[in-house]
């Protein structure tokens, strides 16, 4: 029985943005930093329309629409906005899983219609805050994620189970939580474009691609995900920075560093006995730019070797042109060993 939802904000920064400056919501708007070589962290629907999208650096975006408003980073509003989302919604459920700063799950545990009921959140929280949500409903995480994604903004999508093969099998690799970037293009370099392509790979084989998180992927794909909605707790997570003496843009350095961060980070986790679901990247400019990128998997990692390979695939997606002064990784969502998760993190 679908009892999941899950509730994701819709452009959420440049939503916030727009409710201060309703102007903005007529022309194509980004919010970032200010200087061409920035990163666009959110855009609004208007300037998605000109294949403007969140981690694309802004001398792009302004090549591919000119008329681009860029608006500051305000993240002090945006955690009010989001509290006032979530404080709503946590009136719906006891059980929210507040997973980053414009998106959770929550387990619905009653007899009513579940589109009925989705569409009374979503009215409610636009009439209060002024923020549109799309929501996916479903019987476990991943469908509820992807189906919250389906018809953005202000959408309700129900997957049921028997929908899951015809759904499923149309839809592009990229769609799957748990292949990054890299994966993905692994994938695409041998044929594998779509979920049915993906579906014809045995378990075995995506085991020697990814290691443990292939078999993750075997199962998501099959419409399988037993993680449970868990109710927030005190944020815990285990990190490290560098501060680089020269500032620098080459990658090879970069990775050489996310390498020594990920083997520090490997022997805090073995002391503490726990594993982490979530890797979060920090990277700041040589003007003092912060851009972070985070990714949360199925299952629990501790070995340095698979929180390198995560974090370098985000910093690929964030990097720009600017030297960098400064390197982070922390892993949050944390697990003892064998038991349940102990927090989660913000994206």
């Amino acid at each position: 029985m679908n009892k999941i939802f899950h509730i994701d904000c819709d452009a959420f920064y440049a939503s916030c943005e727009e409710l201060r400056n309703p102007n903005l919501k007529n022309f194509p708007m980004a919010v970032g930093g200010l200087s061409n070589k920035s990163i666009i962290t959110t855009a609004n629907y208007k300037a998605r329309e000109y294949g403007i999208h969140s981690a694309m650096p802004v001398f792009i975006a302004k090549q591919l629409c000119p008329d681009l408003i860029m608006v500051k980073v305000d993240r002090k509003y945006y955690k009010k906005k989001s509290k006032e989302v979530f404080d709503i919604i946590e009136s719906y459920s006891h059980t929210i899983e507040q997973v980053s700063i414009d998106e959770a799950y929550i387990f619905i545990d009653n007899n009513e219609d579940k589109k009925i009921l989705a569409q009374k959140i979503q009215n409610q929280v636009l009439k209060e805050t002024g923020i549109g949500v799309s929501i996916g409903i479903s019987y476990n995480k991943f469908l509820a994620k992807l189906a919250s994604d389906w018809n953005k903004p202000m959408g309700i999508k129900e997957i049921s189970k028997e929908e899951v093969p015809e759904i499923l099998k149309n839809l592009d690799i990229k769609k799957v939580h748990g292949l990054g970037n890299k994966s993905v293009q692994k994938l695409k370099d041998i044929g594998v474009y779509k979920i049915a392509d993906l579906l014809k790979l045995d378990q075995e084989f995506l085991q020697s691609l990814f290691g443990k998180q292939g078999r993750y992927v075997y199962k998501v794909i099959r419409g399988e995900d037993n993680r449970k909605v868990q109710t927030n707790t005190k944020r815990k997570s285990i990190g490290r920075e560098f501060t680089f003496r020269k500032n620098t843009k080459d990658l090879k350095i970069l990775y050489a560093y996310i390498d020594e961060i990920s083997q520090k980070i490997e022997e805090d986790l073995k002391a503490k006995d726990i594993k982490a679901y979530t890797i979060n990247l920090k990277i700041k400019t040589e003007y003092f730019k912060t851009h972070t990128k985070s990714y949360t998997l199925l299952s629990p990692i501790s070995k340095k070797e698979d929180i390198a390979e995560i974090a370098k695939d985000l910093l690929d997606q964030i990097i720009s042109n600017e030297n960098l002064r400064l390197i982070g990784l922390s892993l949050s969502n944390l697990s003892k060993k064998n038991h349940t998760q102990l927090s989660l993190f913000d994206k």
